[in-house]
Protein backbone atom coordinates (compact mmCIF):
# COMPACT_ATOMS: atom_id res chain seq x y z
CA UNK A 1 0.00 0.00 0.00
CA UNK A 2 1.34 3.42 -0.93
CA UNK A 3 0.14 6.76 0.38
CA UNK A 4 1.06 9.88 -1.54
CA UNK A 5 0.91 13.08 0.51
CA UNK A 6 1.38 16.51 -1.03
CA UNK A 7 0.46 20.16 -0.54
CA UNK A 8 3.16 21.21 1.88
CA UNK A 9 5.16 24.39 1.52
CA UNK A 10 6.16 27.70 3.06
CA UNK A 11 3.39 29.92 4.38
CA UNK A 12 3.20 32.95 6.63
CA UNK A 13 1.66 32.76 10.08
CA UNK A 14 -2.10 33.04 9.83
CA UNK A 15 -2.12 31.40 6.42
CA UNK A 16 -3.83 28.31 5.02
CA UNK A 17 -2.67 25.04 3.51
CA UNK A 18 -4.52 21.96 2.32
CA UNK A 19 -2.77 18.61 2.35
CA UNK A 20 -4.20 15.79 0.23
CA UNK A 21 -3.20 12.16 0.62
CA UNK A 22 -4.18 9.42 -1.83
CA UNK A 23 -3.86 5.80 -0.66
CA UNK A 24 -3.32 3.24 -3.40
CA UNK A 25 -5.89 0.91 -1.80
CA UNK A 26 -9.26 1.26 -0.09
CA UNK A 27 -10.91 -0.39 2.84
CA UNK A 28 -9.09 0.92 5.88
CA UNK A 29 -11.12 1.78 8.94
CA UNK A 30 -9.00 4.66 10.14
CA UNK A 31 -6.89 7.39 8.56
CA UNK A 32 -4.67 9.85 10.33
CA UNK A 33 -2.35 12.79 9.97
CA UNK A 34 0.76 12.92 12.12
CA UNK A 35 3.62 15.41 12.27
CA UNK A 36 7.19 15.45 13.42
CA UNK A 37 9.16 18.60 14.15
CA UNK A 38 12.97 18.61 14.44
CA UNK A 39 14.16 16.88 17.62
CA UNK A 40 10.59 16.05 18.65
CA UNK A 41 8.56 12.87 18.75
CA UNK A 42 6.03 12.13 16.01
CA UNK A 43 2.60 13.22 17.24
CA UNK A 44 -0.94 12.76 16.05
CA UNK A 45 -2.57 15.82 14.50
CA UNK A 46 -5.95 14.39 13.53
CA UNK A 47 -7.62 11.07 12.82
CA UNK A 48 -10.85 9.98 11.19
CA UNK A 49 -12.93 6.82 11.51
CA UNK A 50 -16.49 6.31 10.22
CA UNK A 51 -18.65 8.88 11.97
CA UNK A 52 -15.99 10.48 14.12
CA UNK A 53 -12.95 12.73 14.00
CA UNK A 54 -10.22 13.37 16.53
CA UNK A 55 -7.88 16.34 16.90
CA UNK A 56 -4.97 17.11 19.13
CA UNK A 57 -5.75 20.07 21.38
CA UNK A 58 -3.34 22.51 19.73
CA UNK A 59 -5.09 22.31 16.34
CA UNK A 60 -8.74 22.16 17.42
CA UNK A 61 -10.73 24.88 15.68
CA UNK A 62 -7.96 25.48 13.13
CA UNK A 63 -7.47 22.15 11.32
CA UNK A 64 -10.05 19.92 9.64
CA UNK A 65 -9.57 16.30 8.60
CA UNK A 66 -11.86 14.85 5.96
CA UNK A 67 -12.07 12.05 3.46
CA UNK A 68 -13.55 11.98 -0.03
CA UNK A 69 -14.65 8.37 -0.49
CA UNK A 70 -15.36 8.78 -4.21
CA UNK A 71 -11.82 10.02 -4.83
CA UNK A 72 -10.29 7.82 -2.12
CA UNK A 73 -8.44 10.87 -0.84
CA UNK A 74 -7.73 12.07 2.67
CA UNK A 75 -7.38 15.79 3.37
CA UNK A 76 -6.02 17.98 6.12
CA UNK A 77 -7.08 21.62 5.91
CA UNK A 78 -4.92 23.83 8.08
CA UNK A 79 -6.06 27.38 8.83
CA UNK A 80 -4.56 30.13 11.00
CA UNK A 81 -1.23 28.41 10.83
CA UNK A 82 1.35 29.14 13.50
CA UNK A 83 5.14 28.84 13.49
CA UNK A 84 4.82 25.94 15.95
CA UNK A 85 2.91 24.00 13.29
CA UNK A 86 6.15 23.71 11.33
CA UNK A 87 6.92 20.01 10.83
CA UNK A 88 6.92 17.16 8.36
CA UNK A 89 3.35 15.95 8.01
CA UNK A 90 2.61 12.27 7.39
CA UNK A 91 -0.62 10.59 6.39
CA UNK A 92 -1.36 7.08 7.60
CA UNK A 93 -3.95 4.36 7.03
CA UNK A 94 -4.80 1.27 8.99
CA UNK A 95 -7.17 -0.68 11.19
CA UNK A 96 -6.10 0.27 14.70
CA UNK A 97 -7.76 -1.43 17.62
CA UNK A 98 -9.83 0.64 20.02
CA UNK A 99 -7.61 3.04 21.88
CA UNK A 100 -4.97 3.26 19.16
CA UNK A 101 -6.77 5.50 16.63
CA UNK A 102 -4.61 8.40 17.79
CA UNK A 103 -1.42 6.40 18.18
CA UNK A 104 1.26 5.97 15.53
CA UNK A 105 1.55 2.32 16.56
CA UNK A 106 -2.00 1.77 15.35
CA UNK A 107 -1.18 2.44 11.70
CA UNK A 108 0.55 0.03 9.36
CA UNK A 109 0.74 2.15 6.22
CA UNK A 110 2.46 5.53 5.95
CA UNK A 111 3.10 8.21 3.35
CA UNK A 112 6.52 9.71 2.73
CA UNK A 113 5.79 13.03 4.43
CA UNK A 114 5.41 16.58 3.22
CA UNK A 115 7.18 19.58 4.76
CA UNK A 116 5.12 22.43 6.18
CA UNK A 117 7.00 25.56 7.21
CA UNK A 118 5.22 28.51 8.83
CA UNK A 119 7.14 31.75 9.05
CA UNK A 120 6.47 34.36 11.71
Amino acid sequence: VQLQASGGGLVQAGGFLRLPCAPSERGFRSYGWFRQAPEKEREVVAAIIPGRTYYTDSVKGRFTISRDNAKNTLYLEMDRLRPEDTAIYYCAAGNPIIGYVRAAEGYKHWGQGTQVTVSS
